[in-house]
Order: structure tokens, then sequence, then C-alpha cells
């Protein structure tokens, strides 16, 4: 098949297949970013938010926010709904009136994808440096409000001219976190030969699926990006199965290599029987969009109940949940070297997991309508299990759904899990365990009205159209097809 005649589709899979790079290898790329780790020049020492330079508290309403009027802000919003056991809290919330970019750059060598991928410091992140999309900028750092410098290859995102777009994609972020916050999610091509810049390399799709595998490397930047990335169009989704994605893409010799779940993986997004249509899909989250009541009232940090304010953070009275903290950095080799800012800190760990099935013989994902004060249309669709403060969950009398299942899995049900943290420049030191399990074709479990059964291709589809919130999204980006 020619270059010219190739789906975006299948070139994306056939780089998803690949590990072997000339560019760089997988171990020596593990090398490079340990290099950068180590050699990263960089220093986050937690402050009180009285001592937030370039911060202060608005009067009313009493919020924190930079004294620029950019960037984000801090406030309190009142939250009262028929979703779920607690019909009404207070809680502080990011907003970010702004729509970042989120974007990749990819290039094709010997008829393989490469994707440009950079190791980047955020404040929050627990090991200093992870492996970021090319460019990860919110409109205030793009239009230097900070005075710094712009980020390396904006203008491939900015300049329609510069490059071709294949993926372009406004996504949400945290809807528990932030208020209706979305960024545009980009993958752009370029064909001419590009300068490399420091801390910037070249992998195939496949071994960032690998480096997915391993704990705390790739960012959920990256991967809510990644998760955007279609596979199969129109014309692969009709064929008959895995060997026909196999013989589309011209390496027919790995038909023997896919097996298990991987196989099964790429079976879901081919045209076999889900158990409901699209449109079925589309009229339970329409049924479910309308039953469920959601208001949100924005309101002064000060006249949140249930939460204490003082000069070093904002915490909940109990001890759970998240708390707003200060930090102060000093960093080498970002736009600017050094700034403080607003971060939350949540105690613990969380898990967001997929429980998937085979029905009919066809791998389901059981997917569940999330509301939460932030997200946009009322409720999204997430993962099976997205759960904070785990053990307390655990233990709790009205523990999450499904969790046991997850924190009770064999080995031999166990399909994936990582510690992946959450996003750097806004979130300090937040880990979720991923995991996707996999129950036997004849288990029987029984479904409030908020879940449903999907394929991988429906998830694909509606993904599109910002169906799905961010925990799933990033959970789909850590699924291996080898």
């Amino acid at each position: 098949m020619h270059k010219e005649q190739e789906s975006k589709e299948t070139s994306f899979l056939r780089s998803a297949l690949t590990i072997d790079n000339p560019f760089i290898t997988t171990d020596e790329f593990l090398d490079w970013f340990k290099s950068k780790n180590q050699t990263c020049l960089s220093e986050v020492c937690k402050i009180s938010l009285s001592e937030l330079e370039g911060w202060c508290f608005s009067d009313y309403p009493h919020q924190l926010v930079h004294r620029s009027g950019k960037f984000f802000s801090v406030g309190g919003v009142r939250v009262k709904t028929t979703f779920g056991p607690v019909p009404e809290w207070d809680q502080p919330i990011i907003t970010q009136p702004e729509v970042g970019i989120l974007g990749i750059i990819t290039k094709v060598v010997g008829g393989v994808s490469y994707f440009l991928m950079q190791a980047k410091m955020e404040p929050g992140n627990i090991n200093s440096m992870q492996l970021s999309p090319t460019v990860q900028a919110t409109r205030s750092n793009y239009t230097c409000v900070h005075k710094g410098k712009l980020p390396p290859y904006l203008e491939y995102f900015k300049n329609r001219g510069k490059a071709k777009i294949l993926v372009d994609q406004i996504q949400s972020e945290q809807g528990a976190r932030f208020f209706q916050k979305v960024n545009r999610n980009m993958v752009v091509e370029v064909e001419n030969d590009i300068q490399i810049s420091d801390n910037f390399c070249w992998l195939t799709l496949g071994q960032i699926k690998q480096l997915l595998l391993k704990d705390n490397i790739v960012n959920m930047d990256s991967r809510s990006v990644l998760s955007c990335i279609p596979f199969v169009n129109m014309d692969l989704h009709q064929s008959s199965g895995v060997s026909f994605f196999l013989e589309s893409i011209h390496i027919q010799n790995l038909a023997r290599r896919i097996t298990g779940f991987s196989k099964s993986l790429l079976g879901s997004m081919a045209k076999e029987a889900a158990c409901y249509t699209l449109d079925e899909i589309l009229g339970w989250y329409a049924e479910m969009r309308s039953k469920y009541y959601l208001a949100v009232e924005h309101i002064s940090l000060d006249k949140m109940r249930g939460w204490i304010q003082t000069d070093c953070n904002i915490r909940q009275e109990t001890g759970q949940y998240f708390s707003v903290i200060g930090v102060k950095v000093k960093v080498r080799g970002r736009e600017v070297d050094q700034w403080s800012q607003p971060l939350l800190e949540t105690p613990g760990h969380g898990l967001v997991g997929f429980l998937t099935q085979k029905i009919n013989g066809v791998l389901h994902f059981l997917t569940c309508a999330k509301l939460c004060p932030g997200t946009i249309g009322v409720v999204e669709i997430g993962p099976t299990v997205t759960c904070s403060h785990v053990k307390e969950r655990a233990d709790g009398t009205t523990p999450q759904p499904f969790l046991h299942l997850f924190l009770n899995v064999s080995s031999e049900n166990l399909r994936y899990s990582s510690i992946q943290s959450e996003e750097g420049g806004r979130f300090y030191h937040e880990q979720n365990q991923y995991m996707v399990i996999e129950i036997s074709p004849d288990s029987k479990i029984d479904l409030k009205e908020n879940y449903i059964w999907m394929t991988l291709w429906q998830i694909m589809e509606l993904t599109k159209h910002r169906y799905f919130n961010i925990e799933a999204r990033n959970l789909i980006s850590c699924l291996n097809f080898l």
C-alpha cells in the first residue's frame, strides 16, 4: 500500500505494533530518561499560601487568584445533586477558562510513524521529569503572560501551514477538581526534518505503550492525547477481525505473536456482535443526562462548610479528600526558571479500573455514567471504578460498586496494572493505580442503571465527541496491542 493511499488509522496502528526504533531503543530511552531525571536541576518546596509570590486572595468573591488575572484561580463551590449517596457538599475547585494545547508531532520514517515526546518537569510530579507531549501549554503560557520563552514547536500547532492535522479534539479534564476545564488535544504530521531540541526524542507508539506498563513515566497529558488516536476507520471496522487488520498494514508476521488479551483488544475494534448499538448507547447516555440534577453555585472560599482556611493551606475538617497547598519552584530549562503557585494535594492513592468480559465472544468494557461538579453536561462516561482513598472506600459502609473485584483480583484475571501520576502542573504527587481486569464469560453481575457494556471500537468512536472523562481516556491509552 502506498503512503498516499494509507489511512491515518492504519499508520497509527502500525506504529502501535512496532517497538523497533532505529533512533533510540526502549532500553536506550530508559537510560536517557534516567539521566535526564538525575541531572534535572529543580527544587520544589512547600510554602504557605500567604507566601505565594504573584498570588493573592481577592475580596469578593474570596478566591485565590493570580495578580495578572490569568493562569487559574481556586474558588469555592456548593454542589447539589440527585446523583449518588451525597446530595449536597462544598469544596474548592480550580477555574481555568482557557483552552490549552496538548500536542504531539509525528513523522513517518520508513513507513512507521514516530512521535516526538518530551521529558518535562512539572512541580507536582513525584519524580521530577515525566514523558510529556511535544507541546503542553496553557493559553497563558503560550501568550507569555509569565514573560518567559515560548514553548518549543508551538508554531506547528498554531500555524496550519506548518503541519498536517491528524487529530484535533477538545477534551475535558478532571471534573471533580476543575470547573468545566478543557484542552485541545492534537496530533500533527510533518514531512520535513526538524531540529530536535534537548529533552526531546522520537518514539514509536508501540514503545510509548511499553513505557505505560511502567510506573510514573508517561504523564497525564500524553495519555490524554494518546487516547484520542484512532486505530480503526470505518473500512477496517467493517472488516472481518484481527487477521484483516494485520493484512491491511502488511505485517502478517505479527499474527502468531498477537495472542490472548491483545488479540481480544484488536477483535473488540472489529465488526463483531456488540451488546448494544451506538444508537442504543447514545439513548442510554441521553437518559442519564436528563435523569440526574446538578446545581453548582460558586461561593467564597471562606463560606465553604466543612473546610478550614489558614495562611498555610485550605483543608477539609476530617483530613480526607484534598487540600490546597502552595509551592515554590526553581527549575532550569522551562519557559521561566522560578515561580510559585497553588497545587491540590490528595493523601494516599486512588484506583481507576475497567472491568472487561467477553460477551458473544467479543471483549466488552463496563463503563459508568459519572457526575462531577465541574463536568460539562451533567455526566460523562467513565471507567467501571474511579476511586480516591481506596482503603477508606473499601472499608466503608457503602463501598463503591465492583471495587472489591479489583482489590481481590487473581493473577489470571489481571490484564493491566501500573501506578500513574495525574496532572503535575496542578496536583501534588497524586497517583492512581490503573487496572484492567477480565472476568470469565459465564460470570453474572448485576448492573445499576448508570452502567453499560461497550466494545473498544464504540469507546474510541465516542471519545471523538467528548463523551468520555479523563480517567477513562487515560486508562484506554494504556492498552497495549502487543
